[in-house]
């Protein structure tokens, strides 16, 4: 029995009747679409390493399910799956909490604001409000990226690898900083809750108009504390074992540009 990046096992039989192997083609495919756009059957062949019939085969049925959409021999990510996907988004419970406070903070500094939490080495975004032409890299809800390469999510390592030297710097100021002169980009982060928690809070724009003091800080901390005393403590525990936010799941990730 293994486990696929989905977690879904590939014993013969789920228990519901459902072969496990199933399951992991149908992960792997929708995997292989995870920087968005367009892929042939050979892209996704190339991506997953399933056999070419196997991989037709369940790219067939997700055509079916429209959790796939074909454009002549291209296919990208059906509208069945946007649904879902949409569906899960909007029931977040963290997400919901924190709207509210994240509009606020969008309102009162004109950045760009993002909740984003840990999972794994990775960062994933929940929430975007507005945007930032000069972002080095453009994020979008639902998409992730390395954390140790941006403000956000160096503010969640330096909160959950709490014996790691390399982040000392972040957890005495409270706040991760990036910048990029040449783009003309500012970021600012911080961790919502306590030591150990999952999610974070940032803000960035350009960077004449980001502020690395507390007319920027300030109010960010403040939408961070309100975003966690919103959240009920069963959801926060829950929450965190959901994202998987543990020390163990990110030691040994190095702190890059620590400002």
């Amino acid at each position: 029995m293994r486990e696929t990046p989905g977690g879904a096992s590939s014993g013969p039989d789920d228990g519901d009747g459902v072969p496990g192997a199933v399951l992991d083609r149908a992960v792997l495919v929708l995997g292989a679409f995870d920087r968005g756009g367009q892929l042939t059957l050979t892209d996704v062949v190339r991506r997953t390493g399933l056999p070419r019939s196997s991989a037709h085969r369940m790219i067939v049925r997700l055509v079916r399910m429209r959790w796939l959409r074909r454009d002549g021999r291209r296919y990208s990510l059906g509208l069945g799956l946007i649904e879902l996907g949409s569906l899960a988004l909007h029931q977040d419970r963290l997400r919901a909490a924190a709207l509210p406070f994240l509009h606020e903070l969008h309102r009162s500094t004109r950045l760009v604001v993002h909740l984003a939490v840990l999972a794994g080495r990775d960062v994933v975004c929940l929430e975007k409000l507005g945007r930032c032409p000069a972002e080095p890299v453009p994020t979008r809800v639902g998409g992730r990226c390395p954390a140790r390469d941006n403000a956000i999510g160096r503010a969640l390592l330096a909160n959950t690898l709490g014996g790691e030297r390399e982040y000392e710097g972040i957890r005495r100021a409270g706040a991760a900083y990036e910048w990029d002169d040449r783009r003309g980009y500012g970021a600012i982060a911080v961790p919502v809750g306590p030591p150990g928690a999952f999610a974070a809070v940032g803000i960035s724009g350009p960077r004449a108009h980001v502020h690395f003091d507390s007319r920027h800080v300030a109010p960010l901390r403040a939408a961070a504390n309100s975003i966690w005393r919103s959240t009920d403590p069963v959801w926060r525990s829950r929450d965190r074992t959901r994202y998987g936010a543990s020390e163990a799941a990110v030691r040994g990730v190095p702190a890059t540009r620590l400002l």
